[in-house]
């Protein structure tokens, strides 16, 4: 049977192939509120928090671990100080895991005005949306395709491969665990920064929150234990 008898037998049968489609997922808004999430427009430059827990910026990052088992690490900053809230290693992060290390950090931190993420399926759940309606937080998806958007997490991310991830040789995820906590320290509390007027994040913080009255009850700890504890309960 030729082409053009069968793509005519095709036809007059009404055959027709089920057209693939991508997976629906849930979307959160892309328009933040101007006054909590401002973001680049027309390719200007992201205006700054003038204080902690303003905005936050997430992000994943992957390496590797023993003979070469995959694992990710969920980045989260402070736009304001630059302070790294998080660095949360594993093999597997859902939606719903992103949500419940959200819910220990704001227990430790604060709660967020907003956050900042790119358009991964672990933040375009509904789980993640339900969190975000649940605790108020406003959520702002940055568009495809442009991660200068959120260039302060990209920037960090960088910070973190160049000096940790790509000089180190991990054993085992608690190996990959136990040296990003070293690693997250020394960003914190030991190294400064210039766009801090040369402060460590950790003394920005500490300075925004003693001139501001208004700053939350849980600040922002160098020391690990409590949000181990807080993590290790969920």
């Amino acid at each position: 049977m030729n082409e053009k008898k069968l793509y005519r037998l095709y036809k007059e049968e009404g055959l027709s192939v089920r057209r693939r489609r991508g997976r629906k997922r849930a979307r959160g808004t892309r328009v933040p509120p101007l006054t909590v999430c401002m973001q680049i427009v027309a390719g200007q430059r992201m205006p700054m928090p003038n204080r902690p827990n303003v905005r936050w910026s997430l992000d994943f990052v992957s390496d590797t671990f023993g003979a070469s088992r995959k694992f990710r690490v969920l980045a989260v900053i402070d736009d304001c100080t630059r302070e790294n809230l998080a660095l949360i290693a594993d093999t597997s992060l859902s939606g719903a895991r992103v949500a419940r290390e959200l819910t220990a950090m704001i227990r430790i931190y604060g709660k967020p005005d907003c956050i900042v993420s790119d358009n991964g399926t672990e933040f375009t759940s509904t789980a993640i949306l339900k969190w975000a309606g649940d605790t108020g937080v406003a959520w702002h998806y940055i568009d495809p395709g442009k991660p200068q958007q959120n260039g302060l997490i990209e920037s960090f991310n960088g910070s973190l491969r160049d000096e940790c991830l790509n000089e180190e040789i991990f054993d085992s995820l608690a190996d990959a665990r136990q040296k990003l906590a070293i690693w997250r320290y020394d960003y914190n509390n030991v190294r400064p920064h210039s766009s801090l007027g040369n402060l460590t994040p950790a003394e920005a913080r500490r300075a925004l929150e003693q001139s501001d009255g208004n700053a939350p009850g849980a600040l922002a700890q160098p020391e690990t234990d409590d949000y181990q504890q807080t993590r290790l309960s969920l």
